[in-house]
């Protein structure tokens, strides 16, 4: 069991498998994209495989594999049929963008991969066109309506964006009424690649939660795991649900129960904190499996208590970063 220095339990492993994207939201980066890593740079599937192997035995019993896109990754089913059959491994989830995954959905079925995240901050063709940069409306379309009736339990991550999309909150709500998903509103934050920097949002969790429940004022609330980033609720007559998730305003760190490994190996106990240590380097050296072990339990050891104390480490710098090289 991995146990932080204030005494929180770590068992849900965010693991980047590429931090290239096919997609190019203004959000995230530049027009012109991001300097990606060069494939020597990047885990290899085996040092993957290894690595994760190491953090089950060391209490990881649920992992979500992101980016970049992973199904930019030509090996990612290969991973994802590693993982399957873990012993002690209770849950693999996937974040995706929705573009590439169309022909691997009955694999990911067989191979009991439930849970698929989409990130979809549109539900207007024009708008997701001017979002993203690209003209793959339709077959995100096509493959979430796939998911959603192959029995994926299926959330849609929607980041509110001022001046681009909040006109799309209640559409996307209304489209999706008669769906078992979850669409989950997040606060932008500040991880473009340097596109932009900003202090303050205006659309927060409280603000996007006035809207809603202006339109929809018949909800109520949902019990959630004390883990939960999402704070969740039910509107009367839609058959999912809609979640908010303070992104930036960060009122979920006191339960936080995640570690990520980037693409390239870079530990980070916070979105917002620096790398604490770089898995790559060690698995590529001797005695491998025991030097991660010392730098996962050191890197657990010296968490910031919050998202704030974490920025407080490369107060600088900490949003040079685009979400892509991070891990989602």
């Amino acid at each position: 069991m991995l146990i932080d220095n204030h005494g929180r339990q770590i068992n849900y492993l965010r693991l980047a498998v590429t931090d290239r994207c096919n997609l190019r939201c203004n959000y995230c980066m530049p027009a012109e994209g991001i300097n990606f890593a060069k494939r020597e740079q990047l885990l290899t599937t085996d040092e993957l495989k290894f690595v994760a192997q190491l953090l089950i035995d060391m209490g990881i019993d649920k992992i979500r594999l992101t980016g970049g896109e992973p199904f930019v990754r030509k090996d990612l089913m290969e991973l994802l049929r590693f993982l399957a059959p873990l012993e002690g491994l209770k849950d693999i989830s996937v974040t995706t963008n929705a573009t590439l995954i169309g022909s691997h959905i009955a694999e990911l079925k067989a191979l009991g991969v439930q849970n698929v995240n989409v990130s979809l901050d549109a539900i207007d063709k024009e708008t997701f066109r001017r979002i993203t940069r690209r003209d793959n409306y339709e077959v995100v379309m096509e493959n979430l309506i796939r998911l959603i009736e192959e029995d994926f339990n299926v959330r849609i991550n929607f980041i509110v964006l001022d001046g681009q999309n909040e006109q799309d909150i209640l559409p996307i709500l209304e489209a999706m009424k008669n769906y078992p998903v979850s669409v989950r509103f997040l606060e932008e934050m500040p991880f473009n690649g340097g596109s932009r920097s900003f202090g303050s949002i205006k659309w927060d969790y409280k603000t996007i939660l006035d809207y809603i429940a202006g339109h929809y004022p018949q909800y109520q609330k949902l019990d959630s795991p004390k883990t939960s980033t999402s704070i969740n609720y039910k509107i009367e007559g839609h058959k999912g649900t809609f979640g908010i998730i303070p992104s930036f305003s960060r009122t979920f760190c006191g339960s936080c129960n995640r570690l990520r490994v980037t693409a390239k190996g870079d530990v980070i106990t916070c979105l917002y904190g620096k790398p604490k240590t770089n898995v790559r380097d060690l698995v590529r050296g001797e005695n491998s499996e025991e030097m991660i072990r010392e730098a996962i339990l050191g890197a657990i050891g010296t968490r910031a208590k919050t998202g704030f104390d974490a920025q407080k480490e490369h107060q600088a710098s900490v949003f040079d970063n685009s979400m892509t090289s991070i891990g989602g």
